[in-house]
């Protein structure tokens, strides 16, 4: 006879088991402001494999508010910048990159 056990009782506290568990990992990448092709820009935790990228806990920069252009953003968000949460991940292929900006990742605490 065998028997599995994934839950305990130990003075009132349950516990599982480990691998029980589906623990999603945060992403800890360099946080980029990336330039897509056709206008789009965003900015998260970059993350690139061969030409297969992704932005985690990103967010869609709808207007920049900046009176020196995008690179402005680099030391954080001004009070006209508008910026749209993403759910999920934004997945992109590299070729569609037209350019990425590193950003001050100290001043982009949201992300």
């Amino acid at each position: 006879m065998k028997s599995e056990i994934n839950e305990v009782e130990i003075n009132g506290i349950q516990y599982v088991r480990k691998d029980s568990i589906n623990v999603v990992k945060e992403f800890v990448g360099d946080i980029k402001i990336v330039v897509l092709q056709r206008g789009w820009v965003y900015i998260g935790r970059f993350e690139r494999t061969g030409n297969d990228c992704k932005l985690h806990n990103a967010y869609n920069i709808r207007s920049w508010g900046t009176t020196k252009g995008l690179p402005e953003l680099v030391n954080g968000a001004t009070e006209s910048t508008k910026l749209d949460k993403c759910e999920g991940v934004v997945e992109f292929d590299w070729l569609t990159v037209v350019h990425t900006i590193t950003v001050n990742s100290a001043k982009w605490t949201i992300i």
